[in-house]
C-alpha cells in the first residue's frame, strides 16, 4: 500500500499518535516532536517541519547587519560624490563668469592688475546664494610670459561635505593686440 503524502500539523494543542491495527503510526498524526518512532522514509520531511537553529538566525543577523552597513558606507560616499561633482561645477561656473568679464575689458585695465595673487569677490549671482557665497573663494594670479601678454589664472576654493579643501584653477592668456595677433605678427 502507497504512503499517503504527510505534513505538518498546524500550529496549536499537541497532536494525539495514533496506531493502526497493524502497529504502524498514522502520517497524518506523526510530528517531529513526538517521542513515538518515525519511518526512516518520513524523516527527511519531518526536518523540513523544523525550526531554524540558533546559529542559523544569528549567521542571518549578521549577514543582514553587514549589508544594511555597507550600503550606509556606500551612500554616503556617494553624497561627497555628489557634493564635489557639483561644487566643481559651480567653481567652473565662476571662473567663467570671471574670465567672460576679464574678455570684455580694455588692455589698460587688465595690464593694471597686480602680479601677486589677489583675493576677488564673487560676481553677486553666485554671492547671493547662502551655499556657495559663504563657502566659494576665488583668487586671480596675473603674471607676465612675454611683452604684451598677460598669463591670468583663476582659482576657486571651497571647503567640501566631508570637511576636504578642494580647488580648481583655470588659466588663459590675454594679449595686447588679441592672441591672433601676437601668434602671427609676433608683437
Amino acid at each position: 500500500m502507497k504512503p499517503e503524502p504527510f505534513s505538518c500539523p498546524q500550529p496549536g494543542p499537541a497532536p494525539s499518535v495514533e496506531i493502526s491495527r497493524a502497529g504502524e503510526l498514522k502520517p497524518e498524526t506523526a510530528c517531529a516532536s513526538s517521542p513515538h518512532p518515525v519511518e526512516p522514509a518520513r524523516r527527511s520531511h519531518l526536518r523540513s517541519c523544523r525550526a531554524f537553529t540558533i546559529a542559523e538566525v544569528a549567521l542571518a543577523s549578521m549577514i543582514m547587519a553587514l549589508g544594511i552597513a555597507t550600503s550606509i558606507t556606500v551612500m554616503q560616499r556617494g553624497f561627497i560624490m555628489l557634493d564635489t561633482a557639483r561644487n566643481i561645477t559651480t567653481a567652473g561656473q565662476i571662473m567663467v563668469s570671471q574670465m567672460e568679464q576679464i574678455r570684455m575689458l580694455d588692455w589698460t585695465t587688465v595690464s593694471a592688475y597686480p602680479a601677486g595673487p589677489t583675493t576677488l569677490t564673487l560676481d553677486s549671482v553666485f554671492s547671493s546664494s547662502s551655499s556657495v557665497g559663504s563657502r566659494f573663494t576665488m583668487t586671480r594670479t596675473v603674471s607676465t610670459p612675454s611683452t604684451n601678454m598677460l598669463q591670468i589664472t583663476l582659482t576657486v576654493r571651497w571647503t567640501a561635505y566631508d570637511g576636504r579643501s578642494i580647488s580648481r584653477s583655470m588659466t588663459t592668456y590675454y594679449a595686447r593686440y588679441g592672441i591672433h595677433d601676437y601668434i602671427y605678427n609676433g608683437s
